[in-house]
């Protein structure tokens, strides 16, 4: 009977021994992730703007849309805004229905009719020039751009911005990193990992003073600042 026995101790000690040896073998770290922020003024600004017409027939709308988004073109190019920074981003031609509250001689409603059409024409304006952008949107306006989606405002080169963002990304993690390594009276080694986030959208920084635009008649604008962050995640090798 002892015999027998004897495999299945050698089994649960070799067990044991490899278990063992794969805890010694685990490094300690701590890992922070840390966000890094650079604020910066905007130097252009993108534009959503456009005609939208109606007429009886779909073509009686789409010829005087077609006529109102030549002249806002050509009024865009006169600011000074170049061709490749104008583009179609939107382009629609809808019925316009009529509803009616009569019914048939069943007491179904009746069906909607179609009472003209709509032409909706828009393009996306880059305005690299942001002393001109209120002059820009009051000259659209007034040769017939009646839908103006919205103003967004960006740095056109971020590059050098998220470096920086980058930059004081890792000396905040750094920093955190060793408060917690004193506070448990534990050493930093050796970086074992750097990751980054994706997605950089730059958000408006709603605490600084803003910068009013507003020049003689034209549309008054304010291009605040961009708020820019990178956030990185470190894990660091650690020792007591």
């Amino acid at each position: 009977m002892l015999k027998k026995l004897l495999p299945l101790s050698a089994i649960i000690i070799l067990g044991f021994s490899v278990q063992q040896a794969a805890a010694e073998d685990q490094i300690a770290t701590i890992n922070i992730s840390a966000t890094g922020n650079v604020t910066a003024a905007p130097d252009m600004a993108i534009v959503t703007s456009g005609v939208v017409t109606e007429g009886e027939t779909a073509r009686d709308a789409l010829s005087a849309n077609n006529e109102a988004m030549s002249a806002l073109i050509e009024v865009l190019k006169g600011a000074g805004i170049e061709a490749k920074h104008i583009q179609t981003s939107n382009f629609s031609v809808q019925p316009n229905y009529v509803h009616s509250d009569k019914r048939d001689q069943n007491g179904y409603t009746l069906a909607p009719k179609i009472n003209g059409y709509r032409v909706s024409n828009m393009v996306t304006v880059g305005v690299l020039e942001l002393d001109n952008l209120g002059d820009v949107l009051d000259k659209a306006v007034t040769v017939g751009a009646n839908s103006v989606n919205g103003v967004s405002f960006a740095v056109a080169e971020p590059a050098k911005l998220l470096d920086e963002a980058r930059k004081n990304a890792i000396m905040e993690a750094l920093k955190n990193a060793k408060i917690y390594a004193d506070a448990a009276d534990l050493n930093l080694d050796r970086i074992l990992s750097i990751s980054e986030n994706s997605g950089h959208t730059p958000q408006p920084y709603a605490n600084m003073a803003r910068m009013e635009m507003a020049m003689s008649d034209s549309v008054p604008v304010q291009a605040g600042e961009l708020d820019y962050s990178i956030t990185v995640n470190v894990t660091w090798q650690i020792s007591e």
